[in-house]
């Protein structure tokens, strides 16, 4: 049988931050004088999306992208882990995936948050790295975050059962275009209809994903 790797993404799928983004896009809105009716659903629509992309779907002007995300970066990493939990049974499977399967996290967040935030819920061990948003030129949906999370483990795609576990259509298509297997979770920001599109294997949460990824 051919060795299991598993990628998880983060937000939505591991981990629950949707409060600390939704609040530090508020605190930026409010330093910026930038007229924004307050709209929790859309700030977390955006969620899986690179800053500079979130800050353009939600009406910021190119020109003026640069300062929000600076200001963003600069306050979310202050509140991020008093405002950020584990989703149901995230523990469970990532202990359950890596007795299983190597590990690593490939996200859309900043690698230097994440790794602070997984160490404060000791889940950190359980992963060899972090392919975060520094890492890339071109973020998910691009494959490049994978291909490189796949070259860090010095690995190829014909030699090894490589899959995805993800909440957004970002991940699925991600996981589609390098070569790889894509599983969708419905326990964050995506939808069902999203979801298949892109892949025909979808759970309800990590869990059920990595128990899946077992069967398979």
């Amino acid at each position: 049988m051919l060795p299991k790797i598993i990628y998880f993404d983060l937000d939505g799928t591991l981990i629950d931050s949707t409060k600390a983004i939704v609040d530090t896009f508020y605190y930026t809105f409010d330093k910026f004088n930038f007229d924004f009716v307050k709209n929790h659903n859309k700030i977390a629509s955006t969620i899986g999306y690179p800053l500079e992309i979130m800050y353009e779907k939600l009406g910021v002007q190119k020109n003026d992208i640069s300062k929000f995300v600076d200001a963003y970066r600069e306050r979310y990493i202050k509140i991020s882990l008093a405002q950020t939990t584990l989703l149901e049974n995230s523990i469970e499977a990532v202990e359950l995936a890596s007795k299983n399967a190597r590990l690593g996290v490939v996200t859309t967040k900043m690698a230097k948050y994440t790794a602070p935030l997984l160490e404060h819920m000791k889940i950190m061990k359980y992963f060899e790295f972090i392919i975060g948003r520094e890492d890339v030129i071109n973020p998910k949906p691009d494959p490049e975050p994978i291909l490189k999370a796949i070259n860090k483990m010095d690995i190829s795609v014909g030699d090894n059962l490589i899959y995805m576990i993800g909440d957004t259509k970002l991940d699925m298509i991600s996981a589609k275009k390098a070569g790889i297997k894509g599983v969708g979770v419905l326990c964050g920001h995506g939808t069902l209809d999203e979801l298949k599109q892109h892949t025909d294997c979808i759970t309800d949460d990590a869990l059920g994903a990595v128990n899946a990824i077992i069967n398979l």
